[in-house]
């Protein structure tokens, strides 16, 4: 008789992991009844009813029963299927012995450890459903988790707000009390894959639901150590891509086949995708006329509701990244959260259609569940392709180490994006792009990296994108915009470690393996600012950034129209034409006139006039066929030609 014929079987298989049956039922899937213990949300007030993707809860039937492992496969036992992996025992401290769930195991090798323990028994086994993995954990309870509203002390493993994961704890299975179904380990110690692609729940009730046809992430149940209680309940969703591994992640697996229900479908397409024109307009290169200056804005495009708590948020939109489309629109994406370091951010996106006066509505554009999706670029190549580069978090934050690289491409204006793959899958290599990317003279594509130590970094790929090189010298400086010099060298301007009082530049001749530092001749900058560097489809160089810190108001000379000079503050714009050498035209980023309240970044107001600009944000820029330079803020669209740049400002305000 084998395991599934046997409606009592909970001994161990071949491999000495112990079954257990769980019998049919049903369950609310996702978050249900009052708020969270305060508790489990603290100063958090916007989790007090879960997370949105916990929403709507609904009847899920569990139609038939199942025997599920009661602990998280170990070390020992995986690696009698991959012995290769006894290599990454202990690889950042965690997870040496053979009792200690296995981790840096990705999904498809989870997958494939089961096809081969399903040969070897001669019974199936899998990874469990999402829905049969609540089912299991919550052993007939409704509260926030099988113990009750909290968690007792020996399930908390380096629990705590915003852990990196650099606290080695042990690994080892089935040392904390089993809920009542005779499980282990639901609450931490090691996520656990499941076999459905993650989506948005729906309200109808559902039998046996297998997820989504399709997606980006792999479901992951059950928190982690390093990881804060709050993620550790039942209702609680998390996912990455399929292809990551990493020191938070496990499984554990199912008995029985895979129920035969058809998967929901895919995503519903958002706002930015929506009505996308895919020809390109005649008349593209035509805007208004270069011999006369054109400025536009500020314009809002971060279009947030008010009190948004997912998957959208209110609180803070910053570090946007901006490309124009083939077709003529402009694509800006941006990250969107309660607070930076937290597993909640993601990214959002906003479309200003081409000869359209406003940016749509924002909507979701890339979200990891429960990962920190930290610090997107954007860029279009002269073939027409969309390139996304971002980092993806294991757990909360992205310092010290915790991001790997991912990159993404659209070759229809933005619409659909091909399968995140990564650049660099190895967390602990700088993996934080800044938004300044370009392709060098040889058809190379370059973008910037922060790395530790207040520097940045080059990825290079010399075959349009399927492999990359990250460079052995660093740029002064993070957030650093870059750009090819007409005699092959890099020149970069950073912020932070300041040369002599001024923002540092960096010179390169080798593509980044070595640079030279000297002070460049415009001021520092400090938090919450980023400068912007690009060449302009005219041939010069274009920079933004700001006359000092956005904390306190800092001031340079710029000259008016009457020849004059004039105290400005906030944010300002340069053009050389000589690469850089000299920068003669200098002039505010700012409308000159009277004065109106603005909003910056998470919506904090100043007062633009003729000498005052905004006075922080993280710059990006991108410029369209018809000349037109896109600058954007934290907050703010600011549109202007070469033509309105090279020209004096006004000596009085406008009216």
């Amino acid at each position: 008789m084998t395991g599934l014929e046997d409606d009592t079987y909970s001994n161990s298989n071949s491999l000495g992991i112990k079954m257990t049956k769980i019998e049919a039922g049903e369950l609310s899937l996702g978050f249900e009844g009052s708020t969270l213990p305060e508790a489990l949300i603290g100063r958090e007030t916007h989790r007090q009813n879960g997370d949105f993707d916990e929403h709507p809860a609904h009847k899920v039937k569990i139609s038939q029963s199942f025997h599920i492992s009661t602990c998280q496969v170990t070390n020992a036992q995986y690696e009698q299927f991959d012995p290769e992996h006894r290599k990454l025992r202990g690889k950042r401290g965690f997870s040496t012995e053979d009792d200690e769930a296995v981790v840096f195991v990705s999904w498809y090798e989870a997958v494939q450890f089961c096809r081969w323990l399903s040969e070897k028994e001669g019974v199936p086994y899998r990874l469990p459903t999402e829905a049969e993995w609540e089912y299991t954990c919550r052993a007939g309870t409704r509260t926030p988790f099988h113990t009750g509203n909290t968690l007792p002390e020996p399930f908390l493993k380096n629990a705590g707000a915003l852990r990196q994961g650099n606290e080695t704890v042990p690994l080892s299975v089935g040392e904390t009390p089993p809920n009542e179904w005779g499980v282990y380990d639901m609450h931490g110690n090691v996520e656990e894959w499941c076999y459905d692609w993650y989506g948005p729940y729906q309200p109808e009730m559902q039998v046996d639901p297998v997820g989504r046809s399709d997606g980006d992430f792999k479901v992951t149940r059950g928190g982690s150590h390093s990881t804060e209680i709050y993620y550790l309940r039942s209702a609680n969703r998390m996912g990455t891509l399929p292809e990551d591994k990493h020191w938070l992640i496990g499984f554990r697996v199912v008995m029985g086949e895979l129920p035969k229900t058809q998967p929901l479908p895919s995503l519903e397409s958002k706002e930015w995708q929506r009505s996308v024109r895919q020809d390109t307009p005649p008349e593209i290169d035509q805007g208004p006329d270069t011999d006369i200056p054109y400025f536009r804005g500020p314009r809002k495009y971060v279009k947030i509701p008010e009190d948004s708590t997912g998957p959208l948020y209110s609180k803070h939109n910053h570090d946007p990244a901006i490309a124009r489309c083939p077709n003529g629109d402009i694509l800006a994406i941006w990250y969107t959260c309660f607070r930076e370091p937290g597993r909640e951010l993601a990214l959002a996106a906003s479309r200003l259609r081409y000869g359209a006066e406003e940016w749509d509505e924002a909507d979701l554009f890339w979200d990891a569940p429960d990962r920190n999706d930290h610090a997107p670029a954007l860029m279009c190549d002269d073939a027409g392709t969309l390139y996304h580069f971002n980092g993806i978090s294991a757990g909360p934050g992205y310092k010290k180490g915790g991001l790997a690289l991912i990159m993404r491409t659209s070759v229809d204006n933005g619409v659909t994006w091909s399968k995140a793959r990564f650049v660099n899958p190895e967390r602990g290599i700088p993996s934080q792009p800044v938004a300044c990317e370009f392709i060098t003279e040889k058809g190379d594509i370059v973008f910037v990296s922060d790395a530790p130590g207040s520097r940045s970094v080059l990825w290079i790929s010399r075959d349009n994108g399927q492999s990359w090189t990250m460079s052995n010298g660093s740029i002064a400086g993070i957030h650093a915009g870059v750009v090819q010099l007409k005699d092959g060298r890099l020149m970069a301007f950073g912020r932070g470690n300041d040369i002599q009082g001024k923002m540092p530049e960096s010179v390169s001749d080798d593509m980044g393996e070595t640079w030279n530092y000297h002070p460049s001749m415009f001021p520092p900058i400090g938090g919450g600012q980023r400068p912007v560097l690009m060449r302009l489809n005219e041939g010069p160089l274009f920079f933004a950034s700001f006359t000092g810190s956005r904390k306190e108001p800092e001031y340079i000379s710029i000259i008016d129209e009457t020849e004059k000079k004039r105290l400005v503050t906030g944010l300002f714009a340069a053009v050389s034409f000589d690469e850089g050498e000299t920068w003669p035209h200098i002039r505010l980023v700012s409308d000159d006139g009277s004065g109106r309240e603005i909003e910056t970044m998470d919506k904090r107001p100043f007062t633009m006039d003729l000498n005052t600009a905004e006075p922080g944000g993280y710059l990006t820029a991108c410029q369209s066929e018809d000349g037109i330079i896109h600058l954007i803020s934290s907050q703010q669209h600011y549109a202007f030609n070469l033509e309105w740049l090279t020209t004096l400002p006004p000596a009085k305000a406008k009216i």
